[in-house]
């Protein structure tokens, strides 16, 4: 049982803490948020939870980033997980990716082609812990495999499989709140990816970035522009992998559009994906556009899910819960990308009253990926949502309560 005598502050405790430390009122905040100042009020008391939409808000005006309102990393929970021990020697690797390990033995490039896709597998499936464990020797091992390739094609195997390692690095650490570590990762990859000699990789850590650049410097904008770049870039030559990662980040973009405010433009990348998605099926194209390694995927279902985020950054939470409705995964599908989902699902359940439901779609996706659900921002809100709803929680909510440390 984790250790909970730590429990999480919420989002409305760090808005009061920076607000005062900003020396702002709740009417001069209100002005700077365009949130109402009853709303803040309520927020920073406790009696209502921070919408995504209405924390992204806050955030920008505050000057900090979503994850320092979410109070992330959660420090204690990784300390039980035994998480945290292992995130130092990954920093040491990207540090010293130019020192060869000694201690390391020597391995092929099909070996190390072997190790990138099994922690590649071991990210999508959700396995923080595993992964973590595995990407220092990984790291240094790539990095020295790299620099030592001849020029051609092995340079090239090397640079791909480093950008990919590194993109997982920046995942996870993205996942357990540590923005520096993320970003140190997607430096390494963004060095990698322009000599691997496949453009789809420059596009896929600008689309990793995009979100970073969002969540590390609430500026949605910045954001846009680096999708915008990575499309400009990406040609379309009609290979699905292109197609699935030009969908995607089409996606993004709406997504970070929206949560900027910006509705207008974010349909109009939504209208885009749907444009795509269509040109696909007219194709004879899979339905779901594989991204090949890129782990990426696109079609009906991805535009579907780019409604969801839509409705939830609108804070219309009826319509969330009816798109949700319509969703229906394929058995084969990324467990991580489906316990996304669900989570998303059940913060619109909460904000709907439909409090049974939400606490269902939760351990649905604590089912399918309990390390992303158990660090997962919005799982936390959402809990304490389920818990400010009831006098006195039933046992299955204390329990879930406990388990992800709220």
């Amino acid at each position: 049982m984790p250790d909970t005598s730590q429990p999480t502050i919420g989002v409305g405790s760090r808005v009061r803490e920076f607000r005062t430390i900003r020396d702002l009122s709740l009417t001069q905040l209100a002005n700077r948020s365009n949130v109402s100042r009853s709303m803040i009020a309520m927020i920073e008391t406790g009696d209502r939870a921070a919408s995504p939409s209405i924390t992204g808000a806050l955030a920008r005006a505050l000057g900090v980033t979503v994850s320092v309102l979410h109070g992330q990393p959660y420090i204690h929970m990784l300390q039980a997980d035994q998480l945290d021990a292992l995130l130092g020697p990954i920093t040491s690797a990207l540090d010293s990716w130019d020192i060869p390990d000694d201690s390391l033995p020597p391995r092929t490039l099909d070996e190390l082609a072997t190790a990138t896709k099994e922690v590649a597998q071991r990210r999508s499936a959700g396995d923080f812990s595993a992964v973590a464990e595995a990407l220092p020797e990984l790291i240094s091992l790539l990095s020295v495999a790299a620099q030592d390739a001849a020029p051609g094609h092995d340079s090239e195997r090397a640079h791909n499989m480093l950008a990919e390692v590194a993109r997982t690095t920046a995942i996870v650490a993205y996942r357990l709140g540590y923005m520096g570590l993320a970003r140190q990762a997607l430096a390494r990859m963004a060095a990698s990816a322009p000599n691997s000699g496949d453009p789809r990789q420059v596009a896929v850590e600008r689309y990793e970035r995009a979100a970073m650049t969002h969540a590390e410097t609430a500026r949605p904008d910045r954001g846009v522009a680096l999708v915008r770049a990575a499309l400009r870039d990406l040609d379309d030559d009609g290979e699905p992998s292109t197609m699935a990662i030009r969908g995607t980040l089409i996606l993004r973009a709406s997504a970070l559009s929206a949560a900027a405010e910006d509705y207008s433009g974010a349909g109009d990348w939504l209208g885009q994906a749907q444009d795509l998605a269509r040109a696909a099926v007219a194709a004879d194209s899979a339905a779901e556009l594989p991204g090949a390694r890129y782990a990426l995927a696109f079609g009906d279902l991805n535009v579907r899910l780019g409604e969801l985020d839509m409705a939830m950054y609108r804070d219309d939470y009826e319509t969330a819960v009816q798109v949700a409705a319509g969703v229906h995964w394929p058995d084969d599908y990324q467990p991580t990308r489906v316990a996304g989902f669900l989570i998303r699902r059940a913060a619109a359940e909460a904000w709907t009253a439909r409090h049974d439901e939400a606490l269902t779609s939760l351990q649905g996706a604590r089912d399918l990926a309990p390390q992303l659900t158990r660090y997962h921002p919005e799982v936390h809100e959402t809990v304490g949502t389920l818990l400010r709803a009831r006098q006195r929680a039933a046992e299955p909510l204390r329990q879930f309560a406990q388990w992800s440390g709220v």
